[in-house]
């Protein structure tokens, strides 16, 4: 439901910039659709490129708060899978922006601390000071998504920022094909939920099987 609003609340940016009679309104309500596409999609490129084993550090790394807050937003404990699913549902209605800052908090706050005064408005400069050490003790996954998850919260650097997503030797996002954010369906996605919930119900399976045998070895002892 909620990709129905936000589709629906894109139909009527557009609508109200095709009845704009100047002309000038529909253009700025276009590019401001165009930009807020492009920066899920780079958001969306730094989580997809991050490794199963980077998400597994980072959800490993969160606190009680923060790992409450992922379980809330991926719906259930936060596994790889479940993870992967809830930004693949939620790109466009926040969840996937939701579970990169939780995913990155800590991240963020290093970096603001590094940037100290500059943190409002840091250049080119103040970046490339800071960015070597937010690598080292974070992770090149963190940091990428760190930075994609500022730019589409609209930072006022957010163009700086972009252009190491770019073209920076280390953070530099790799070559993909132009694709785009809104959730479409394909022939493959039956068989990809199909999936999902097989391996959903084989680990639910097998932690009742642990439980049942833990609770015939409790009633063994109790026999003896």
């Amino acid at each position: 439901m909620p990709h129905v609003i936000v589709i629906a609340n894109f139909l009527s940016l557009l609508r109200a910039a095709g009845s704009d009679s100047t002309g000038a309104g529909s253009l700025i309500l276009v590019n401001k659709v165009k930009n807020r596409l492009q920066t899920l999609g780079l958001l969306d490129r730094t989580l997809s490129v991050a490794t199963d084993d980077d998400v597994v550090a980072l959800v490993a790394g969160l606190d009680e708060d923060h790992l409450e807050a992922l379980t809330e937003l991926v719906g259930g404990e936060p596994d790889v899978v479940r993870v992967r699913d809830a930004i693949s549902r939620g790109r466009l209605d926040g969840t996937m922006e939701g579970i990169a800052i939780v995913l990155t908090d800590v991240c963020l706050a290093d970096c603001i601390e590094q940037l100290g005064d500059a943190a409002d408005y840091p250049s080119t400069d103040d970046l490339n000071d800071v960015l070597p050490g937010i690598i080292e003790r974070h992770g090149i996954a963190a940091t990428r998504i760190m930075l994609a998850a500022t730019i589409a919260g609209e930072a006022p650097a957010a163009a700086i920022i972009r252009e190491f997503l770019k073209s920076d030797e280390t953070l530099g996002l790799p070559p993909v094909e132009l694709g785009s954010v809104v959730p479409l369906r394909s022939e493959n996605e039956p068989d990809d939920r199909d999936e999902l919930k097989a391996r959903r119900k084989e680990a639910k399976a097998k932690k009742q099987a642990e439980a049942r045998a833990r609770r015939e070895q409790a009633q063994r002892a109790k026999g003896r």
